[in-house]
Formats: structure tokens, sequence, C-alpha cells
């Protein structure tokens, strides 16, 4: 099943999903290994530490300290991993916006973590971009 990477149907069909919930971003040390409690959404390792992307309520009772309050919007187009041009776009409109976003691509979609008390603007210009005819 490959991936689309045409950036017209990118945008197109993207179907973004607002997922439920506030996630948040912690970090924990390099050395340190995740809590066998914890089930994070997403895992990074860095040279400075470990950021674990997890409900908020997760973080909370883990004592757990966090950042950046956010919504998740699924893009629910299968995009190619090396398609181009497609989260360039998205992020600029949203800058245009002055909102903020963590973009994370993996296998079949790409995933936005945008600040939880603009999500629902967020939304709309997501289909906004996606009626657009193309140019």
């Amino acid at each position: 099943m490959k991936g689309e990477r045409d950036l017209t149907a990118l945008l197109r069909h993207m179907k973004p999903e607002l997922r439920p919930g506030t996630f948040v971003f912690c970090t924990i040390a390099a050395n340190e290994g995740v809590p066998a409690a914890l089930n994070p959404l997403l895992m990074f390792r860095e040279q400075e530490g470990t950021t674990l992307v997890m409900p908020r309520e997760e973080a909370e009772a883990a004592g757990l300290r966090y950042a950046f309050p956010s919504r998740l919007i699924t893009l629910t187009v299968h995009s190619a991993l090396d398609a181009v041009g497609f989260l360039a776009a998205i992020t600029a409109r949203l800058a245009e916006a002055g909102i903020s976003v963590n973009a994370v691509s993996a296998f079949h979609h790409d995933h936005l973590f945008v600040p939880a008390d603009r999500a629902d603007e967020v939304m709309l210009l997501l289909q906004e971009m996606s009626d657009a005819k193309p140019l």
C-alpha cells in the first residue's frame, strides 16, 4: 500500500480528525528508562533526554512536569513518507494564523499537536485548505 505523494491530492483528501483528550510533552533523563506504568503515545530519544508525549492525566498521575498542553489532529490521508510540501503547506498556513504546531510523521499518517485552546480553529483552517481550489 503506497502513500500519496501528490500535494494537491494530499491537501484535498487530508480529512483531519480531532482526537479526544489533551496531550502533553514531558522529558526524562537520557539514561532513565520509561516507567512501566506509563504508556506514551510517542517517545523520542535525544542526547539531552527522552521526550514522552502522553495524555495530560497520565503525566499528572506520574508526577511528571510537562509542557505544551495540546490536542492531537490526525490527517487521515495515507501520506507517503517522502511526500514533498504537505506539512510545509499546513505549517505555513498555521504560522500565518499565529498558531504553533508540533508535527509528527508516522508510517501511514501525519499528526499535528496544536495548542489545546486553538484546536477548533485549526480544524476550520485545515478544512478551508482541503476545500480550496488548486492553483
